[in-house]
């Protein structure tokens, strides 16, 4: 059995862990940071679709396309979300917040894909909800209302973006990240050009993490992350896919010093359990 494809797709999960760890390296605004990290991904993804002799098949899928603009659009949003709630609330925390959107769109999936709301889904659904409460209790006493905020839009934006892509049939794979990521860089371009005319103070020292974080976690992650799906199980995508938040926090404690109580934990564990449990069993036959 080949491995490489499994290989790629979990060094890709751990590079997105890592982004909430390089971006706490770099000093300037959550939207700079993103723009920075989208217009570097974008030229990168670009390039490589190009040298890989990759066509463009948008004519005579308009809808498709149309999907997938949206789609960029709610990732870009999200990531704006996402990166204000890593200065305020902490990389572990919001990272958590984050991975909820998948819960959003298993709940959601019944009205949006026609998918039966099954019994574990449900399940999964409320342990996820106690998760969150006892990860955020804390934090809402605190006056962080919001990066709570910024934590919780960042996961319904998230929800769109997923729902939007999974309802493109026809433009898949690096053709469907290179649309996305170049459109979630425009859409990061527009605010950025509105709110201070493209004027960026990047300060000497940050330039090496900025790349980092936009040629490898980007860029390479998701040529990483998209290339190799089509090879692998879901069933593989779905189980392994959980790396990702959990390697977050992870990185968070080790390497940024953050610190969990055990009530938070358990909630971590509700979190990820919750929604393994709504995506990952079946509910059995009678």
């Amino acid at each position: 059995m080949n491995k490489t494809p499994l290989i790629k797709y979990l060094c890709a999960l751990l590079l997105f862990g890592l982004n909430g760890i390089v971006a706490s390296n770099i000093a300037l605004d959550s939207y700079e940071i993103v723009f920075l990290r989208t217009m570097i991904g974008s030229i990168l993804l670009i390039a490589l679709f190009l040298l890989g002799k990759n066509k463009f098949h948008l004519k005579g899928h308009g809808r498709d396309a149309l999907l997938i603009t949206l789609s960029g659009i709610a990732m870009g949003t999200s990531w704006m979300f996402l990166y204000e709630a890593y200065q305020q609330i902490g990389v572990s925390f919001a990272s958590l917040l984050y991975y909820c959107g998948p819960v959003i769109v298993m709940i959601l999936s019944p009205l949006l894909f026609q998918e039966r709301l099954t019994r574990p889904k449900v399940a999964g659904f409320a342990i996820v909800l106690a998760g969150i409460l006892l990860v955020n209790g804390k934090l809402a006493g605190a006056g962080n209302r919001w990066g709570l905020f910024c934590g919780a839009m960042s996961a319904v934006m998230y929800a769109f973006m997923v729902t939007l892509n999974r309802k493109s049939e026809r433009i898949t794979g690096l053709e469907n990240s290179v649309i996305q990521l170049t459109v979630s860089f425009l859409t990061v371009a527009v605010f950025v050009g509105f709110k201070q005319a493209f004027v960026i103070h990047v300060p000497s020292g940050a330039w090496g993490w900025i790349l980092v974080l936009g040629i490898v976690n980007t860029g390479i992650g998701c040529y990483l992350y998209f290339s190799p799906l089509a090879k692998l199980p879901v069933q593989t995508v779905a189980i392994c896919g959980y790396l990702e938040p959990l390697s977050a926090v992870v990185f968070a404690v080790l390497l940024l010093g953050e610190r969990m109580t055990a009530l938070q934990i358990v909630g971590a564990v509700c979190i990820i359990g919750g929604a393994m449990i709504g995506e990952l069993v079946q509910e059995g036959r009678r």
